[in-house]
């Protein structure tokens, strides 16, 4: 019987071939992602966005022959995939296969696009951007605790603007913050995991995506070919002005 068996794909591109390895604690990603190869459904396709420092994107149907100018991003499969957040144990270090979704505020469970993907260019950040990152992360905390806190509160916020009372909306405010304060003592303080912190600091990566999108495999060859791409020139939509083309993924193994 076999074990330990890596699923390998290979993007073969007009900038250069990428060699991705698909992660198998996202098996319906990792399966998805297979299935299209083998109908070749990404054969023609376009890195469609390319934002250097960030991230280059590609899968989307209607990227095929289409003409200079067009707006892409939008294209899809008919279905999504449900989110498969293995974290902290993945996270968008540079060279990782994430995949593309809709924004929470019509996609709250995160599903991920049947077929639009990005690799991670990203960018090396220091200690103390790090430092800060976790600062703001922590305090996001306290404000969506609070958030909550005032919704439950707005009849009483309402009554006391309208009365024009500043002392009571003051006093409520301040009894919000403790209470806020209380819920998120007892949670855990966020902290990148020594692992992050390595990855982010010497090859770079994207750690404000992290846990938001679902990182599914990573690059093993032709990261060369990555940082070509994200060299191109683009235009307004970040799109190249020079195709980038995906001509065909080939399985491998």
């Amino acid at each position: 019987m076999e074990t330990n068996k890596q699923t390998i794909c290979r993007i073969e591109t007009s900038k250069g071939n990428i060699t991705v390895k698909l992660y198998d604690e996202t098996p319906q990603h990792r399966d998805n992602f297979v299935k299209l190869a083998k109908e070749n459904f990404y054969d023609g396709t376009l890195f469609h966005r390319v934002i250097k420092n960030f991230m280059i994107q590609g899968g989307d149907p209607d990227s095929k022959g289409a003409p200079a100018g067009k707006m892409l991003g939008m294209g899809d499969t008919g279905y999504t995939l449900p989110a498969e957040f293995v974290y902290p144990r993945y996270f968008h270090k540079k060279g990782v296969l994430s995949a593309a979704r809709q924004g929470d505020e019509v996609n709250p469970e995160r599903r991920s696009s049947g077929c639009q993907f990005y690799i991670v260019t990203g960018q090396v950040l220091t200690p103390a951007q790090i430092a800060g990152m976790e600062n703001q992360l922590n305090q996001m905390k306290l404000k969506t605790a609070f958030d909550l806190l005032a919704r439950q509160h707005m009849k009483e916020i309402y009554k006391l603007r309208k009365n024009n009372d500043m002392n009571g909306l003051q006093q409520l405010q301040e009894q919000l913050v403790a209470e806020a304060q209380a819920q998120v003592a007892d949670e855990p303080i966020f902290k990148f995991t020594p692992e992050q912190i390595e990855a982010y600091t010497t090859v770079g990566g994207t750690p404000h995506l992290d846990n938001q999108y679902t990182v599914f495999g990573e690059v093993v060859e032709g990261m060369e070919v990555i940082d070509a791409i994200q060299q191109v020139k683009t235009n307004r939509s970040d799109r190249p002005e020079q195709d980038v083309v995906i001509r065909k993924v080939v399985v491998v193994e």
